[in-house]
Parts: structure tokens; sequence; C-alpha cells
């Protein structure tokens, strides 16, 4: 009878074990360039030098992605800063990015790319465009990554968010985000 109680007890832990081991398994997105919640680098802000409040070199930040949710079949990534001109400007809209795909290196996402579609952000450009923060403090850039088990064909170029956003309704499999942030350094 003892033995029993051994097993029982043995099986137990490893049930807590495992649902340990599988509660620790989240969908996360990291950089190896910033951690959540720490600054982007100067190189990561914007280069359009008609704006004075862009100051750098508009090197898209590196990026990758774990524990992605089952039946995914592709992603959708959103940089948004939620204090730009007072109700936020989108950075960088990007969608159709296939399940294989599990990373951006540092500057993959400054130009088109075949791993992922574009879509239009508040500055018209359909590729990474980094901060343009005025003086002050800093502001938070929130890049969101969305697991779809659409296909990554499915959605056409140009969508702004609003448009992403409705259709992705319904598909939405996980999403996972990090900030960075960035301070005018002027």
């Amino acid at each position: 009878m003892f033995g029993i109680r051994q097993t029982l007890a043995a099986a137990a832990g490893i049930l807590l074990l495992a649902g340990t081991v599988h509660a620790a398994e989240v969908f996360t997105i990291t950089s190896s360039a910033f951690k959540d919640g720490a600054l982007l680098a100067k190189k990561n802000a914007g280069d359009n030098k008609s704006n004075p409040n862009c100051v750098g070199e508009n090197v898209s930040p590196p990026l990758a992605w774990s524990n992605v949710p089952a039946g995914t079949t592709s992603f959708a990534l959103v940089m948004t800063d939620p204090e730009g001109r007072g109700t936020g400007v989108d950075h960088w809209i990007a969608y159709g990015i296939p399940a294989s795909v599990t990373s951006f290196a540092e500057g993959e996402t400054s130009k088109p790319s075949d791993k992922y579609v574009g879509g239009i952000g508040t500055a018209k450009q359909s590729i990474y465009m980094g901060p343009c923060t005025p003086p002050g403090p800093p502001h938070h850039y929130t890049f969101v990554l969305i697991a779809t088990d659409l296909d990554p064909k499915a959605l056409p170029p140009g969508l702004t968010k609003p448009e992403l956003f409705e259709k992705l309704t319904g598909h939405v499999k996980g999403s996972t985000g990090i900030i960075g942030l960035f301070k005018n350094p002027l």
C-alpha cells in the first residue's frame, strides 16, 4: 500500500511540474537590442531630415518570438506610439508574416521584404519608421505581435491598422508585446 501512495504522489508531482513547464511556455516577443520598457538606441529613431525630431538612422531593432500558439499560420506586427501627436502614431504595420518566420534581424524591416506584407502607417509608409519623438519625456513604442490563423497571402498590401484589425476579427490565436522607450536627446 505504501508503494501505491508513493507512486500517486510521484505522479501528482510530475503533473504539477508538467503544468508549471507548460505555463512557462508563454507566447513572447523579445529583442536582443533592448529590454521591455528600456530605451531604444538612437539608430532606431527615424531619419526624416525634414523633421528635426528624427535624429536617428531608421534602423529597425531585431525582434524574435517564441512559444507560438497552436494553429498559427501567420503573424501581424504593429508598432505604435500612443503618445504621438496626442492621439497616437502608427509607425509600422506588417502582416502576412508566415508562421515559419520567428524573427527579424536588425535593419531587416527598414526596407520591403518578402517576409511580410506592408500595411500603411501614419506616415503613409509600408516599412518600419522609427521614432521622431519631440523633446520632453520619453514616448512608449509598443510592438504588438498577433498570431493568426489566416494564410500569409490572405490580406492585400496597404491596410491601415483599423482595416487590419477588422480583418483579423475572429482569426486571432494570441498576442504578445514589448515596449521600447525613446527620448529625444536634444
